[in-house]
Order: structure tokens, then C-alpha cells, then sequence
């Protein structure tokens, strides 16, 4: 590995930000914009463990009682609050400045039918929305963590879940199996049990009435199903309204299509009735809530696309003015839009129609599988931007939208890069990763980086597969994959700020900050093609228009060719990757030279006259 690794290195030393880049962030990190930030996205659980008493939550008992078993994927395995705090150093070393940390409210500790059971750790299974789960630690945990990052100039975004809570209700028709769903049309708000059954809930006009005199009619929630809550369960939500049924859906199962997108239960879990405004008005209480005890700097949301859009309509606005009311001006909300497509549209609609400022970037990911973890041809990228005139504010929308390559349900780039290239070397491999990562980090949006990446994680898969621990795993199915840039295994702790992806990461994260062009300049595609190779593009200051051209081979051939650039850019300096021509061929060309799967970042060092 370590001869494998020397070539990288050398382009690695490249990289190296110099002293001024690695100054302190303003100390008004509120004034920074959203597309200023790097995020570092991590689940507590599996980051590192700060504090091994709360390993079992407080709780006495197997792991079917507390959650907690090391050596299980699907369980707690002691990562906290105190952890992350301790591991500010290495998340600063990264580059990030801000943090997207997993969902920490109280889950039920452990759910699933018998044989089948997992336990919460990745905090989307909630039943208190007001208190920090006991295995991540305490509520003055989270506010230590906050209080820390912002002394060091970094955000905190905090991971919400609005569509539902965890699976407590029950329906007797289903006896403990799935429930198919039912439909408004065959199961109506005014029939107990069908069309035929009695009628119930006189004078309700439906769920899109969203007035309260028309939800005080709905009194009933047996009209598709007869819901229970199982005993000793009856008050275990918090606030106590969400013990309601009458503020679920209640209708069965998801099929992710059609009215069931937005009403159906998503794999069991209570689908909140997000049209009924006693639901609106406790999620907008419970979460300002957050911002007012806490000061946090935004939220990322759950399964967006599965609550009615009224309710975000109204959401979003009274998060924002909560966050003013405590000075915080750039409160960054993004929710989770899941799509499997360079296509711009189905995430575009979720910021006009759908309430949201900006969503994660799914059609970025899509295109960096295609052509980096794929084939595709380059051309695939001009596709996937030029949706960006879709969103509600055109590029200024998508420039403020979280982009990624890997996350914690759809897997890790790097486990698509080895599904796809079999045979290729681990030098291959890695350079692949890079390419993504450059892509990433110069590319317009919020670089997002999924914790662990860094370190070379490949997981099996997604969800479970990929949510690695950072602190040592005692997990088989972890503890045998294989890293890429380094001989070790996640059986010890994966903190290495010398990993070639740390270095690389970290180099280009500081650039990104020391450049307005890569946060915040326009972009304009230079150069495509129908089969891997060339793709480059243009950004420029939005201040002064100096242009930085980015050039990406994603072919396993070295490539040479001549790149449109401005008329005025005249000479060029090399910020990261391969050296760049020291000056234009002629008035709005140059020579790009790039080696197998790499890349080069130039900025303008002086403009002509034009």
C-alpha cells in the first residue's frame, strides 16, 4: 500500500494550503452565508464514545431493553454527545465549518417483530421531541456542543423528523403484520371502515380544509383502520398531544406513490396527520423550541417529500423568524428530497411548490455515480446544471443547496466505485474517490461530506452497511471491509489526519473558503463530451468576475485538449491537482493537460484589457 500511495502524495503536497488560508473563520460566523460552509454530516452513535456510562441509555437489561450492542449494526454501540465534542480538533482539521449531526432526540430504544428486532440509534425513531436521548447524554451535552463549535466559528444543524414518530400505534384489523393502505376514495374521513361502514366524523371536508373548525370534526380516526396503542405505551410521546391518534393518518402502509407518499406509514413508523393544524402548530412550537434553547444555525428535514406541502408552507417561514428573533439571519434549512436521477425537477418542485429554501442535491450525487462511480459520459453534468433554472431562485437556489456523493441510506461513494470497477487497482480506486471528492468541494451548492469518507470507509452497502463506527468497531461486518488509502481496519479508531482523502479533503475545503468564486461565483460550462474525459467549467468572483477555470478527467486515459476561457484571462496560477498552463494559448483558449482520473483547479493571476 504504501508504494501505491507515494504518487499521491507528491500530488497531494500540491494541495497544501498555504498559512493564510488556514486563518481563523470570521468571528461573526452568523454573517457567513450558506453557501459558505463545508458540513461535516455524522451520526452520534457511531462517532465516538465520550462517555461509556451511557452506553445503555440509563436503562437495566439485554440489548431487546436498552438498545445496546456493540457488535450489532442494527444497535447502539456508545457514541455521544461528549465524543463529537471531543473530536472538534479533528472536524475543524477537516475543513468544515459546519456540522450536520444526526437526529439526538429520545428514541424508542428498541422496535421490530419478533426475531427482527433493531434499536434507534440513528435517531429517527422518535418518541420525545423535547430532550436529547439518554445514549447520546443530556440536554446540557448538546448545549456544550453547540456553545463549543460556535466559539470556534462553526455551525451546528440539527437533523429533524416532522413526518412521523416511532412505530407505538397499532391496528387490531392487522394483528401485528403490515396493513396494506387504504385510500381516501375506498376508506372516506366520514365511513368507519369503508364506504359502506357508519358514518362517522359529520361535516369534515377533508384533509385539505386546513382550518381548525373543519379538523374539530374529525373526531373518529377508525375510518380505514381501528387504531390501538398497546398498553403501558399510552403516554410515552412527548408533547403529550402527539399520544393522539387522532393526529396520525392511520391508514396503513406506504407504497411511496400516489396520496400514500404523504399519508401512508413509512415502514411501520406513525405518519403524522401534517395537514391538521393542532399538528402544524405543536411541530412549529417544538422545534422554534430548539433554536430558542439552543442557538442552533439550521435544520436538515426527514423524508420532506412525504409530509403535505401546506405544512412546510407554513413551517419554514416561522423557523426563519424564530431564528431572527435570536440573530441568526442565515438559518439554512434543506430537506431530504430522495431521488435517483440527474433530473433537477422532481427537487426543483420542493422549492417552489414544496415550501423549502433548498434541498439536498440528490442530482448531483446521481451525476458523480454516473460518471465518476459509473461511465457516463460528461455530458451528463451539463444535464444535471442545467436544471438549476428550475429551483425557486434559479442558480441562487442551487447554490445553496447541500450537495453530496455519499450518506447514511443510499451508501458510500466509494462502495459504488469498487461495484463498478471490480478489477481496478486501490490506486484507481482512490483516485476515483478524489476525483468526486474535487468535484465536490469546487462544484457550485454546499459541499456535504459524509463522516468517515475521509478515512477511506467502503461500506457493504447502504443504511445499516454504512454507518460505520469511527471509534473502533466491534461490528464482523465492518471490521472486514477493506479501506482504501491505508492498511488499517475500523477495529481501531479512524481518526488519521495524515489519510491521503483527510489531506485532500481538508486542502480543498480551505480553498473553497479563501475563494468567493468557489462559494459563491456563477459557473459556465467549458467543456463536455458524450463518453468519459473532459468536463470543465468556468466560476467567477462574484466581486471582481476573475474567472477560475476547473478541469475533470474522469476517463483512465490522460487526456490533452484546448479549453474556452474568457478573452480577458490572460495567465493562470494553479490552486489544486495537476499544473495548470501558466497562460493562455491565445485570447480565450488554453491548454488543459490531465493525467488519468484527476483534475486541476486555475485561477486567473492577471486579466488583459478587454
Amino acid at each position: 500500500m504504501r508504494g501505491r500511495k507515494a504518487s499521491l502524495f507528491a500530488a497531494l503536497a500540491a494541495l497544501a494550503a498555504p498559512a493564510s488560508l488556514l486563518a481563523a473563520e470570521p468571528s461573526d460566523f452568523r454573517a457567513r452565508l450558506p453557501q459558505d460552509e463545508v458540513i461535516y454530516f455524522l451520526l452520534p452513535d457511531r462517532f465516538d464514545n465520550g462517555d461509556q456510562s451511557n452506553d445503555k441509555g440509563g436503562m437495566k437489561g439485554d440489548r431487546l431493553v436498552t438498545g445496546y450492542d456493540p457488535a450489532a449494526k442494527g444497535f447502539y454501540h456508545g457514541g455521544d454527545l461528549k465524543g463529537l465534542i471531543r473530536r472538534l480538533d479533528y472536524i475543524q482539521g477537516l475543513g468544515a465549518t459546519a456540522i450536520w449531526v444526526g437526529p439526538i432526540f429520545r428514541n424508542k430504544p428498541v422496535q421490530g417483530p419478533k426475531g427482527q428486532e433493531s434499536a434507534g440509534y440513528h435517531g429517527y425513531w422518535i418518541t420525545d421531541f423535547t430532550h436529547v436521548d439518554p445514549h447520546f447524554g443530556t440536554d446540557a451535552d448538546f448545549a456544550a456542543l453547540v456553545e463549543a463549535a460556535h466559539r470556534r466559528g462553526m455551525k451546528v444543524y440539527m437533523d429533524i423528523i416532522a413526518n412521523h414518530t416511532a412505530d407505538v400505534i397499532q391496528y387490531r384489523e392487522c394483528a401485528g403484520k403490515p396493513c396494506p393502505y387504504r385510500s381516501r376514495a375506498d376508506y372516506p374521513y366520514q365511513r368507519q371502515g369503508g364506504v359502506g361502514g357508519k358514518a362517522i366524523n359529520a361535516g369534515f371536508a377533508g384533509d385539505q380544509d386546513h382550518g381548525e373548525a373543519n379538523f374539530a370534526k374529525l373526531t373518529d380516526p377508525s375510518y380505514a383502520y381501528t387504531p390501538t396503542i398497546p398498553r403501558g405505551e399510552e403516554r410515552m410521546k412527548v408533547p403529550a398531544w402527539l399520544n393522539d391518534p387522532l393526529h396520525y393518518h392511520n391508514r396503513g402502509e406506504t407504497t411511496y406513490s400516489g396520496e400514500s407518499a404523504t399519508m401512508g406509514d413509512f415502514a411501520g413508523l406513525d405518519d403524522l396527520m401534517t395537514e391538521n393544524p393542532r399538528v402544524i402548530a405543536g411541530m412549529i412550537e417544538i422545534f422554534g423550541g430548539w433554536i430558542d434553547r439552543f442557538d442552533i444555525d439550521g435544520f436538515r428535514v426527514d423524508t420532506a417529500k412525504h409530509v403535505d406541502p401546506h405544512f412546510w408552507q407554513m413551517f419554514v417561514p416561522a423557523m426563519q423568524a424564530r431564528a431572527r428573533a435570536k440573530g441568526i439571519p442565515n438559518f439554512h434549512i434543506f430537506g431530504e428530497v430522495y431521488v435517483e436521477t440527474v433530473d433537477a425537477g422532481p427537487l426543483a418542485w420542493h422549492t417552489k411548490e414544496g415550501g423549502f429554501p433548498a434541498v439536498l442535491d440528490f442530482a448531483f450525487r446521481q451525476a458523480a455515480l454516473e460518471t465518476v462511480a459509473g461511465s457516463g459520459a460528461t455530458a451528463t453534468w451539463e444535464r444535471m446544471l442545467a436544471g438549476d433554472a428550475l429551483y425557486r431562485d434559479g442558480e441562487a437556489t442551487a447554490r445553496i443547496l447541500p450537495t453530496f456523493v455519499s450518506n447514511h441510506d443510499a451508501g458510500r461513494f466509494s462502495t459504488f466505485v469498487r461495484r463498478a470497477f471490480p478489477q481496478a487497482s486501490e490506486e484507481e480506486v482512490l483516485r476515483r474517490v478524489m476525483l468526486a471528492n474535487a468535484m465536490l468541494l469546487t462544484m457550485r451548492g454546499v459541499p456535504t461530506i459524509y463522516y468517515g469518507d475521509e478515512q477511506g470507509f467502503v461500506g457493504d452497502g447502504g443504511d445499516q452497511d454504512a454507518r460505520e463506527d469511527m471509534f473502533g468497531s466491534q461490528v464482523a461486518n465492518y471490521n472486514d471491509n477493506r479501506l482504501i488509502g491505508t492498511d488499517a481496519t475500523m477495529a481501531t479508531p479512524r481518526f488519521d489526519a495524515g489519510h491521503p482523502l483527510y489531506r485532500e479533503i481538508a486542502a480543498l475545503a480551505r480553498l473553497r473558503t479563501a475563494h468567493p468564486a468557489l462559494r459563491r461565483g456563477r459557473e459556465v460550462i467549458r467543456a463536455r463530451g458524450d463518453q468519459p474525459g473532459l468536463f470543465a467549467l468556468s466560476r467567477f468572483d462574484p466581486e471582481s468576475g476573475a474567472e477560475t477555470l476547473i478541469a475533470f478527467n474522469t476517463s483512465a486515459a490522460p487526456i490533452k485538449a484546448q479549453v474556452e476561457v474568457d478573452v480577458r484571462s490572460d495567465r493562470f496560477a494553479t490552486l489544486a491537482g495537476t499544473e495548470c498552463a501558466a497562460s493562455a494559448s491565445a485570447p480565450g483558449s488554453i491548454a488543459v493537460s490531465l493525467p488519468p482520473l484527476s483534475y486541476s483547479v486555475c485561477a486567473v493571476r492577471s486579466a488583459s484589457p478587454q
